[in-house]
């Protein structure tokens, strides 16, 4: 019994989540649990434990980290400040009087909202109370529109900016820097989260075009299941289309252009994000809107002239010019701050950062100690020597490297039907990523594949977070089981997704080749 206690404790954790007990709790209990047995049978050295502490400082000096709640704010200020649910109503009126045309805007407004959002449950839950009872109205079979919100919600997961890519990066550039230590090499290479995000925009678009393809070919052979709607109010004019689908655009380019364009960290990305959406709250609320307007253009002349033409204000040689110029740039700054502050205001007197900032904690609480937890959890699965085992049994599958990555897959894949992406990301990744990349694969290609089938994670019963999401927002006549069988038909398009991205590396290796 002692030699499978690191089996015997992987066991516990999934009993132990799925009791329902808090997961973060649950990890780390299972974890202290199992390192005092491990200590009492002679199985573990206790002083192991002593190295918590420095991964506990890690967790919170790493900069790409800080990201997280910032871009978990920027959507939480779109969702509360009701920009997302006037995207989603302008774009149902304009799609709606096609065969399917109500699902087509449901994937398209999940589009631009995960790449401005990244935020799956606020998603889903929107989309869930605004758009599903609007499609049930106009004749949607249950399943069909329950499957098509779920599954348009879930693109948060995968295309940037995201939470799930944000903590992937970093699990798998330790990883990578593990195994090129265990190669014999000391000058070691780190893979950044703006590689992730180039990386998984292409398969992220594959995606999308692959839930637009089922809709549009469903819509063609079973017409009943997708009807047009009756648009009482009409299509939306150009000017309606134009500022509802604005704000969110504007926000991909400031962020995703920023972090492309190599003009800022990931993290500085996510705080201009924040800001930028900050800005957009003041403005929907309508106080201090021209005030708020100068800020926001002022501080696109600020990003756009320190670019091209910096000033060091601390240098002692500046010439007549550049001081000029310096002094420009703080008049630019000052107008953007005043403008920050009156959006600050509106959003405060309407109540509306009361709720995003309650979300955003709760959020990051939540994750962050799932982090902490998980870094309990493999300390002491390491102690008890589960790493070697997990390490042996991979490099001896039949297959090769082919056939370790296929099983790790499937394990991956029947995992998310009891476990919460971030603790397969931080518990399990970590044990295997080393391993697999060893073994010759590609590292980002390697995370991407991941990536998508962690997203499907989302969509997996019993326990999906987007069947949770929209069990409680949505109407009555929808019930569990429509849910469940809605979302089987986009499981299988997540399989032909993993496929297409295997066979064709190059769909998550170009880009970030390319530009890094």
């Amino acid at each position: 019994m002692i030699e499978y206690l690191d089996v015997l404790m992987f066991a516990a954790l999934i009993a132990a989540v799925l009791s329902g007990f808090p997961v973060a709790f649950s990890i780390a209990g299972v974890a202290v649990l199992f390192a005092y047995f491990g200590w009492a049978m002679g199985a573990m050295d206790i002083s192991l434990l002593g190295a918590f502490g420095q991964r506990v400082f890690g967790l919170i000096s790493n900069q790409v980290l800080i990201a997280i709640p910032l871009f978990v704010l920027m959507g939480a200020l779109l969702e509360k400040s009701r920009i997302a649910e006037e995207l989603l109503v302008t774009m149902a009126r304009a799609f709606g009087q096609l065969r399917g045309g109500l699902g087509i805007a449901v994937i398209l407004v999940g589009t631009l909202l995960a790449a401005s959002t990244g935020i799956v449950g606020a998603t889903v839950v929107a989309m869930g109370m605004i758009a599903l009872p609007t499609m049930l109205r106009a004749g949607y079979d249950p399943k069909v529109a329950s499957g098509i919100v779920c599954t348009a919600g879930t693109l948060g997961q995968i295309i940037p900016p995201s939470t799930l890519l944000i903590i992937l990066a970093d699990v798998m550039s330790n990883a990578y820097q593990q195994a090129q230590y265990e190669q014999g090499k000391f000058s070691v290479e780190a893979l950044s989260v703006g590689q992730f995000f180039a990386a998984a925009l292409i398969p992220g678009l594959v995606l999308v075009s692959l839930y637009l393809t089922y809709v549009l070919a469903r819509g063609v052979l079973r017409p009943q299941d997708m009807p047009p709607a009756d648009q009482r109010d009409g299509r939306p004019s150009l000017t309606e289309v134009l500022s509802a689908i604005a704000p969110p655009v504007l926000l991909i380019f400031a962020v995703l252009g920023s972090i492309l364009g190599g003009l800022a960290t990931p993290t500085e990305a996510a705080s201009v994000g924040a800001i930028g959406a900050l800005l957009m709250t003041g403005v929907k609320l309508g106080r201090y809107t021209g005030m708020i307007c100068a800020a926001a253009i002022a501080l696109l002349v600020l990003a756009v002239a320190a670019g091209v033409a910096p000033v060091r204000l601390q240098r002692d040689d500046l010439s007549a010019g550049a001081q000029i110029l310096g002094a420009v740039y703080i008049g630019l700054a000052l107008v953007g701050l005043v403008g920050i502050l009156a959006a600050l205001r509106s959003a405060l007197s309407h109540k509306v950062l009361h709720d995003a900032a309650t979300s955003t904690l709760t959020m990051t609480a939540m994750i962050f100690a799932t982090i902490l937890a998980a870094g309990m959890f493999s300390l002491v699965f390491i102690g008890l020597g589960g790493e070697e085992r997990v390490a042996h049994w991979l490099e001896n599958l039949p297959g090769g490297a082919t056939g370790a990555l296929l099983v790790t897959m499937l394990i991956v894949f029947v995992l998310g039907f009891f476990l919460d992406f971030v603790e397969i990301s931080v518990i399990v990744l970590p044990l295997v990523a080393p391993t697999l990349i060893l073994l010759g694969h590609d590292p980002i290609w390697l995370g991407i594949l991941l990536a998508i089938n962690l997203q499907t994670s989302f969509l997996t019963p019993p326990f999906g977070f987007s069947l949770f999401y929209l069990r409680g927002a949505a109407p009555a006549e929808v019930t569990t089981g429509h849910i469940y069988r809605g979302v089987t038909p986009f499981i299988g398009l997540q399989a032909i997704g993993v496929l297409a991205v295997w066979f064709w590396p190059a769909l998550a290796t170009w880009l970030p080749a390319a530009m890094f």
